[in-house]
């Protein structure tokens, strides 16, 4: 089917357009540069212009029978005010401005619309599942706010499911790019207390996962895009140390994050303990279930 796909420049974005073209889709991706989007893309792949803050042409969609939306503004950066307002409205006006013209288009079936663990809040050792109650911090009222967007597409009857995506793992970019440097030359360690979980996924896993919500038809609503067996934030630590032949012992007190990062922190030090439980229930298998398997994967 043709899939149109926000995003294309990304983090996932270019892997996630080689996996579709490789099943046989056909694919128009949605970005602001969409030369600079296509110059990293497989032939073929064609594009249109989309920005979160402007009215999108139906004609934009190129006659999409699916929607994989995974652009927004980057949540590492310090949180001033201007950067809270990008982050929210990049991703809740961008949704809303995407599943606008999905509607008046009239071709679109199935709508993917990424999403993050962040709508958990910090809930210490608590498992969480896709039924769990969202959180009450500013990543979880964007998420819920951006969720709310994508799932007017379901109220229009568009199959919508709802990546809830977790700490992605690769060295090419994300949470582990910026470790790395630290771990290799033997200073990394546990942030703050290292008691609070990461719930971590391997990219592979994170690609297969959207290409297993797009392509399984029943499947709806949020899923959980995280490794069955999230980790500490020390296990995590020490896993990369391991994988890298590294110490890994050097803590980086909470006080100092919170004076690096300021209320960005928040999402460092917080603690989310979330089981892919919708996706293992359809059946999905991880080809990366346990930390230290994986990241001896990406470093070793």
């Amino acid at each position: 089917m043709k899939v149109a796909l926000t995003g294309a420049s990304g983090f996932l974005g270019p892997r996630l357009v080689q996996r579709l073209v490789d099943r046989g889709h056909a694919v128009h991706v949605l970005a602001r540069n969409v030369a600079r989007a296509l110059e990293r893309l497989p032939a073929g792949v064609t594009g249109s212009f989309y920005d979160a803050a402007t009215p999108l042409s139906p004609d934009a969609l190129g006659g999409a029978e699916a929607v994989v939306h995974l652009a927004g503004e980057p949540v590492a950066q310090r949180w001033t005010e201007s950067a809270r307002q990008r982050i929210h409205d990049s991703r809740v006006v961008g949704t809303r401005v995407l599943v606008e013209a999905m509607k008046a288009a009239g071709t679109v079936r199935h709508f993917v619309s990424a999403s993050a663990i962040g709508y958990y809040g910090d809930r210490g050792e608590q498992p969480l599942t896709e039924h769990s109650a969202p959180g009450d911090d500013f990543l979880a009222h964007v998420c819920r706010a951006w969720e709310a967007e994508a799932l007017e597409a379901a109220a229009a009857g568009i199959r919508t499911v709802l990546p809830r995506i977790g700490v992605v793992l690769h060295p090419e970019g994300g949470a582990l790019a910026q470790m790395l440097p630290v771990f290799r030359m033997g200073l990394g360690g546990r942030m703050g207390s290292g008691r609070q979980y990461m719930s971590w996924v391997h990219r592979d896993d994170t690609l297969a996962l959207l290409l297993f919500a797009l392509e399984r038809t029943e499947l709806r609503g949020p899923m959980n895009v995280t490794a069955p067996e999230p980790v500490t934030n020390a296990e995590m630590a020490r896993a990369i140390g391991a994988a890298l032949h590294r110490p890994a012992v050097l803590p980086v007190p909470g006080f100092a994050l919170k004076v690096a990062l300021g209320d960005m922190s928040e999402a460092v030090l917080g603690s989310q303990r979330v089981l892919p439980r919708v996706a293992q229930e359809a059946g999905f298998r991880f080809q990366y279930p346990e930390v230290h398997a994986a990241l001896r994967a990406l470093l070793g």
